[in-house]
């Protein structure tokens, strides 16, 4: 408590920027600030938490994984599965007063796919390649098809995740304007950003889609999650993301906040690069080895990973979906099979007791104790003679670039968003091989064939039995060393209305004060 109380006195005399929150004012406290505010390049769910509030969708997903009409009146679905007819509701205007029709649907479409502008955030990098995306064309004013190569049993909850965007303002500006200032079609328009520091969003009269609450709100960027739970007690954030656990006593006993904890979605896994580049390399090579791959998912105690550093209990993931093969069991502790296997596989220790090296990379502050969860990774490979090198980067200026471009690794630690609502969504990572969210590079046949498959089998039985089947793949040739689904521990100020949700989505449209 006296450390809490030393700390909330250095927030206050310290804080860069302590706006306290007022009646018309919310503040909410992220631990990263954004690359970009370019919505064809966003990727990581904490920018996303700020622009979904700037831009609106066709369609978005509510808490209980329902997907609902938002800018659309609703769509239909040709006979052949492979178009999605929207109807855009009437009377929508961008944030600089243009009109929102079915061309500037088809426009933010078009141009997220557009290779001259070499975007690769979630729209193009995830969202088209998990949809095969095909084009998109305008049918009336107001009714705009969106066209797939193939049939996708869940292209509605993707086509969910993409942000409208209005012609005019996006036409006549270099992208890196774009990047810099946003002009949304949401209920917030953007107002500052100042790098590093906050983000400020106020509210958009023009829009009358949803009921909003305060009219302005501050994203600020608070890097430490002990200065978060300071500025929290102090008054100075209405929410805090990403708070440490072992802080949540502490927070609660000065009755001024409360800590709020979920089951996330989000798969938090160590990747094995497949790429190329890394055969070069000595653990680049081994790891191509799918027996050394399972080998590995032996070496590390998950569940102790959990209790120790995030300070609850947690299953192992058997796979790469929220929703799971019932018949496959997550990969046990065992460093002496672990060890076994590497000997049966062909990489026995050497003289020095290490059998290969390999550097692993990770982020500091994206994910809940991340830095060291890679270390203590870490020291579990070196025990079983694989020497780990642990590279800790700044997530922005390095680590994210290098995820964009496939070249983290050998091994790298990465967090995905997921859902409750579709193994298929989280299994999309793997849509291909170079997909952009499948950063190992991974492709496996039989799980491709499959994968194809989907797009011909419309029942709900047989798509079920493919999922199991391609489950099934996945954790025989794993391109990941299974984690777990990290928990989101939340500060929440005692003077709102708030709760937060399962899939990372801090939506606060409509908070209000108790």
């Amino acid at each position: 408590m006296r450390r809490l109380l030393g700390l909330i006195v250095v927030a206050l005399l310290g804080g860069a920027f302590a706006q306290t929150p007022d009646a018309d004012t919310l503040v909410i406290g992220q631990s990263l600030d954004v690359d970009t505010l370019e919505p064809a390049q966003i990727r990581s769910s904490h920018a996303f938490n700020i622009v979904r509030h700037v831009f609106a969708t066709l369609l978005e997903v509510t808490p209980d994984g329902d997907i609902v009409p938002y800018l659309a009146d609703g769509y239909s679905i040709s006979e052949d599965g492979t178009e999605f007819t929207f109807q855009i509701k009437e009377g929508l205007t961008c944030h600089d007063g243009e009109a929102l029709t079915a061309d500037d649907v088809v426009y933010s479409f078009e141009r997220a796919a557009d290779p001259a502008n070499a975007f690769n955030g979630n729209t193009p990098g995830f969202v088209f390649d998990s949809i095969a995306y095909a084009g998109a064309r305008v049918d009336g004013e107001l009714e705009a098809t969106i066209i797939l190569e193939a049939y996708q049993p869940i292209a509605a909850g993707f086509l969910a995740q993409v942000l409208i965007h209005c012609r005019d303002a996006y036409e006549n500006r270099t992208l890196d304007e774009a990047a810099e200032v946003p002009v949304g079609s949401g209920p917030y328009k953007f107002v500052e950003w100042i790098k590093d520091d906050r983000i400020v969003l106020e509210k958009a009269p023009e829009f009358t889609l949803r009921d909003t609450g305060f009219n302005t709100l501050v994203w600020r960027v608070v890097p430490e999650s002990s200065t978060r739970a300071a500025e929290l007690v102090a008054g100075n954030l209405d929410i805090a993301t990403n708070i440490s656990p072992d802080q949540a006593d502490a927070i609660n006993a000065r009755g001024t906040a409360q800590v709020k904890a979920v089951q996330g979605t989000r798969r938090i896994y160590l990747g094995f690069n497949q790429k190329e580049a890394f055969t070069d390399t000595e653990g680049g090579a081994a790891i191509q080895n799918t027996d050394v791959r399972v080998a590995l998912q032996y070496a590390v105690d998950v569940p102790t990973i959990c209790e120790t550093l995030l300070g609850m209990p947690c299953e192992r993931a058997s796979g790469p979906a929220n929703i799971g093969h019932p018949d496959l069991s997550p990969y046990p502790f065992d460093p002496e099979k672990a060890e076994a296997l590497l000997d049966d596989a062909g990489y026995p220790r050497g003289d020095d007791g290490v059998r290969f090296e390999i550097t692993l990379q990770a982020p500091n502050g994206r994910y809940l104790n991340d830095a060291n969860v890679a270390l203590a990774i870490g020291q579990y490979l070196t025990d079983i003679g694989v020497q780990t090198n642990v590279e800790v980067l700044d997530w922005v200026s390095s680590y994210q670039p290098t995820l964009r471009q496939h070249d983290a690794g050998p091994l790298f630690l990465l967090g995905s968003g997921g859902v409750t609502w579709s193994p298929i969504y989280d299994m999309g990572l793997f849509a291909s091989k170079t997909a952009g969210a499948n950063y190992a590079e991974w492709m496996n046949p039989e799980w491709q064939s499959r994968w194809d498959q989907l797009s011909v089998v419309r029942d709900a039985e047989g798509q079920q039995q493919l999922v199991h089947e391609m489950l099934e793949i996945w954790y025989n040739d794993p391109p990941w060393l299974m984690l777990y689904f990290q928990p989101d521990f939340y500060g929440v100020s005692e003077r709102i209305n708030w709760e937060p949700r399962r899939d990372e989505n801090v939506s606060v449209y409509n908070v209000g004060l108790k």
